[in-house]
């Protein structure tokens, strides 16, 4: 049975009843809401180039934040498309080498502090947030499903600056796809900056990830500028490991005790990502404050743990605890998953979800 929703399309917040489901929930979100939505998420909302949590020990980290707030302070002029303004964008010159690049690409593994950068640029490039857009290669790739390719381009062509986090190399189809809409951008004047993440085991080889993505986007190399980012995962450098996995008993009382927690059998709720469109992960946690899980067990095939991975990165983006019965996190993929082409996702999504294992540890206290 389909939980009822409010008049703005969002589950209702839980009251004393006792902890919701996840499994119960079916939201539908409008098109609109996904164009609106477009913004940093909540655990970036305040973030700037000064919280940036520098490593002294890795020099490009501070070369970063200096090149990425050079580049918002290059944003302040018209947009391309206002007659008689200023063009930052101008046409492109006969010599390409003379053309500054019209977009940035971060380059560095999982937990350097990229998706922070990227939303410390959407901060500081001086638009209204109207003529600023931010959202995940997947977000992006479900709002030209929603719209249509040709809405999309008219929707976000008259934006200053398009943000693309985690950029996805693995899926030739929505890369050349995004590659056409990014084209098309461009064209009308967009600055654009991305992310992806460097395979863990290329860390030190180079630019490995940024010549992936330079590949992939064929015709839109050079107008991005590659920015490499060294260091280790912020998310647990000097903090201690994350908390075991606790009893099902205590996950149980956590969950009714923590108003506005949600409680699920974790095999129950991969059955229910499927049936539920990635896009809509987001709403599915939509007034949930802790999510508990018993029954953790590994991930049984590559569908299953990508829309893990997506379930995992909207949680982290709400700063949503994940308190959990049964195998550790690190223990989800199997090493032939780890091995394999998605691994960059599947490293990504336990760092996330240690992260918010420590987070829920002191629900367990209650």
């Amino acid at each position: 049975m389909s939980t009822p929703l409010t008049a703005s399309g969002r589950p209702p917040i839980a009251d004393d009843a006792g902890p919701q489901a996840l499994c119960a929930r079916e939201p539908r979100v409008p098109a609109e809401r996904l164009v609106a939505e477009m913004v940093p998420p909540p655990r970036f909302d305040s973030v700037r180039f000064d919280t940036y949590n520098l490593d002294p020990a890795q020099p490009s980290q501070a070369e970063a934040v200096t090149v990425l707030s050079g580049f918002a302070a290059g944003l302040g002029g018209a947009h391309a498309s206002g007659a008689g303004k200023r063009r930052w964008f101008a046409r492109t010159p006969k010599n390409p080498v003379a053309a500054a690049p019209r977009g940035v690409y971060l380059d560095g593994g999982y937990g350097v502090g990229k998706t922070h950068l990227l939303a410390s640029l959407w901060h500081a490039t001086p638009a209204e947030p109207a003529l600023k857009a931010f959202g995940t290669f997947v977000e992006l790739t479900n709002l030209v499903g929603a719209l249509g390719f040709q809405q999309t381009v008219q929707t976000l062509g008259g934006h200053r600056l398009l943000c693309i986090d985690e950029f996805e190399l693995d899926d030739p189809g929505d890369t050349v796809l995004v590659s056409s809409l990014l084209s098309r951008l461009v064209e009308q004047g967009v600055a654009l900056a991305a992310t992806s993440n460097t395979l863990p085991g290329k860390l030190g080889e180079g630019r490995f990830a940024a010549a992936d993505f330079l590949r992939e986007i064929q015709g839109l190399s050079a107008h991005f500028r590659p920015l490499r980012i060294d260091g280790q995962d912020y998310r647990h450098r000097g903090l201690p490991e994350a908390p075991a996995p606790f009893s099902e008993e205590l996950v149980a009382k956590a969950a009714y005790a923590t108003p506005g927690a949600s409680l699920d059998d974790f095999p129950s709720l991969l059955e229910h990502l499927a049936r539920v469109h990635p896009s809509r992960y987001g709403a599915l946690t939509e007034g949930i404050s802790a999510v508990c899980l018993t029954d953790v067990g590994p991930v049984p095939d590559q569908s299953t743990a990508l829309r893990l991975v997506v379930l995992a990165d909207r949680l982290y983006d709400r700063e949503i605890p994940v308190l959990a019965a049964g195998v550790p996190f690190d223990r989800l993929f199997s090493e032939e998953m780890l091995n394999g082409g998605y691994r960059k996702k599947y490293f990504r999504a336990i760092s996330r979800l240690t992260a918010l294992a420590r987070d829920a540890k002191p629900l367990v206290s209650q």
